[in-house]
């Protein structure tokens, strides 16, 4: 497995990217020529299917909005066990957001489980933005709120759902999970066996 470093695979962006400017005009809160800003910092990196965008042990010194491809996290347990954390398609940003906030070492892994083409910003321009712009700090914090209502809801779904029901709510809000992601991926998500997750796919069907 190749991890990619930050001087591998880089090209520079386009002064405009739709996806980009989609995604950021849809919250109403960047003006045009911020936006603009942005989409100047962002470098292309490619990653082929099994490259790491960051490793467990690195610092996170970026953080990337997935043009194209689909990306896993995971992390492992003491008894070296991988655990599938959260996935990354595309138009959605990706990163160890721990280690880019607070400058520790992560533990997790970002993993492109197909060949991906990532549009990277790094720590210190995402800083410098801060500080240029009011709207960038309010931009960053809906995001950040989104992000724990969704891991909150992650949690909630872990500890108080049948491992059916989890499945038949990701079935409803994440289709593409299931034709795309690997089962061993998908049942370590869902926090089951890639067995178990079999037989509620053979309930559900039939």
């Amino acid at each position: 497995m190749e991890t990619v470093s930050a001087s591998d695979n880089l090209e520079p962006v386009a002064t405009r990217n739709s996806s980009v400017n989609e995604y950021l005009k849809s919250f109403q809160i960047l003006s045009d020529d911020e936006i603009n800003l942005f989409e100047s910092k962002l470098v292309k990196k490619r990653l082929k299917k099994g490259d790491l965008f960051i490793q467990e042990g690195q610092t996170s010194k970026e953080i990337a909005f997935v043009f194209s491809g689909l990306l896993r996290s995971y992390y492992h347990t003491a008894s070296a066990e991988e655990v599938t954390y959260c996935f990354s398609f595309a138009n959605e940003f990706t990163g160890a957001y721990t280690s880019f906030l607070s400058q520790r070492k992560t533990v997790l892994n970002v993993q492109a489980l197909t060949d991906s083409v990532l549009l990277s910003i790094s720590r210190e321009d995402v800083l410098a933005l801060e500080k240029s712009s009011y709207n960038w700090l309010k931009l960053f914090k809906v995001i950040a709120e989104q992000e724990f209502v969704q891991t909150e809801k992650r949690i909630f779904l872990l500890q108080k759902e049948t491992a059916q029901i989890r499945y038949l709510n990701l079935q409803a809000n994440h289709p593409e999970f299931l034709q795309l992601i690997p089962l061993n991926y998908l049942a370590s998500y869902l926090g089951i066996t890639q067995r178990h997750l079999s037989r509620i796919r053979r309930t559900v069907t039939n």
